[in-house]
């Protein structure tokens, strides 16, 4: 487990083999048919993804098909944290363990939470982090949290900011089924780490993903 006052060390440089043969399957087999065909996605910037080395993935986040919509957008695995009872569910857990989830348990807050996305980084993952840390309604952020900042400094990696667009009309208000509404996601530049855990460049870092985030998602679908 990740010591939070350690100094960053040396990440492996991506995902384990049998992680990236789960992910392809999926992604191809499940994913990328529903993304591209049901909801007629686009993708714009994944030229800007880096193929190897861990970093943040930072977006906004207004729908359950998010997490999966975002990691088959990047070309690559996304970790993203899951309620630890769900690795205890037969199938399901080692399935989403192999797909990038990573347990945090209940009741143990921020710490928990970014124990286990450092260990994530250093295993080579991206890893992914809601700005706001929950969905909105019209799928921009009002309140960011300073979570994805301070994990950054703490390893060290870069903030690739993403706009996820459409997503906020897959489940209108009072809709038990989701809509094939047309999404795109567009990437954004690299953003660097603070260099430090001071609430001043923590802020100064939310900040710009924030910005850039708005930016991507004030262009729309094309």
């Amino acid at each position: 487990m990740a010591d939070l006052n350690a100094p960053p060390t040396m990440a492996k440089q991506r995902e384990s083999a049998l992680n990236l043969a789960l992910y392809r399957g999926l992604k191809w087999g499940v994913v990328r048919p529903l993304l591209h065909s049901v909801f007629q996605g686009k993708v714009y910037g994944q030229e800007l993804v880096p193929s190897l080395g861990p970093a943040l993935v930072v977006s906004n986040h207004a729908s359950y098909f998010d997490p999966p919509f975002l990691s088959c957008a990047m070309a690559r695995p996304v970790a993203f944290m899951a309620k630890e009872e769900l690795f205890e569910v037969p199938l399901l857990g080692p399935a989403i363990h192999l797909y990038g989830a990573y347990p945090v348990k209940r009741g143990s807050g921020d710490r928990g939470a970014l124990r286990a996305a450092l260990n994530a980084l250093e295993d080579g993952w991206l890893v992914g982090i809601f700005l706001e840390g929950t969905r909105t309604k019209d799928g921009r952020i009002y309140d960011p949290k300073l979570g994805a900042a301070m994990i950054a400094a703490k390893a060290q990696v870069p903030l690739i900011p993403v706009g996820l667009i459409g997503v906020e009309q897959i489940f209108p208000a009072g809709s038990k089924f989701p809509r094939p509404v047309p999404l795109t996601i567009r990437i954004g530049q690299a953003i660097a780490p603070p260099q430090r855990s001071k609430r001043q460049e923590l802020e100064a870092v939310t900040q710009a993903c924030q910005d850039q985030i708005h930016g991507l998602l004030a262009q729309g679908r094309d």
